[in-house]
């Protein structure tokens, strides 16, 4: 299918709290394409929370290829001090297998490019796992750098807790 094709049949979209269980499902399959199934605990209810509540965390644009969801783009926003400007980190980006190779996962990147453009952001970064060469080679693709010297660290579980509890951090 020529590209021009494959973009006239997609349509992306902001999601919408309707399209909260969807997100869900998606989320489940990119964590199975991502051998970390085990550790999803994607919920209906928290996620609407986190993305349509009070106080919204993430924001997530739909690609729907034809009628049918084909992948998505959840993203946020932080702040850099060194360019003194707001970034957006993207979270995931995720195409259902059968709708690779078709442009969507460029069209939602450079959605959320153009996004971050709009809203005065200097960076738009992300993380991917190193076995993923796919993805790697698709972000080079696009003109992506290798951020080089960077090691990125998490607490969670038990060890959020404890730091964040700790009064003599």
């Amino acid at each position: 299918m020529a590209d021009t094709e494959a973009h006239s049949q997609t349509t992306l979209r902001p999601a919408t709290p309707a399209d909260t269980p969807l997100i869900v499902c998606l989320i489940e399959e990119l964590a199975e394409y991502e051998r970390l199934g085990d550790r999803c605990r994607a919920d209906p209810a928290t996620l609407g929370e986190h993305l349509f509540g009070k106080r919204p965390y993430a924001e997530v644009i739909i690609a729907e290829h034809g009628s049918e969801p084909a992948g998505f783009a959840l993203f946020f926003h932080t702040f850099s001090t060194f360019a003194c400007a707001p970034s957006v980190y993207l979270e995931d980006l995720f195409v259902r297998p059968r709708f690779r190779r078709r442009g969507i996962g460029g069209l939602l990147l450079r959605r959320v490019a153009a996004l971050a453009v709009e809203r005065g952001c200097r960076r738009l970064e992300w993380a991917v796992l190193n076995w993923n060469r796919p993805a790697i080679e698709f972000y080079l693709r696009l003109g992506a750098e290798a951020m080089d010297g960077w090691t990125i660290y998490r607490l969670d579980g038990g060890a959020l807790l404890a730091a964040g509890t700790d009064r003599q951090a």
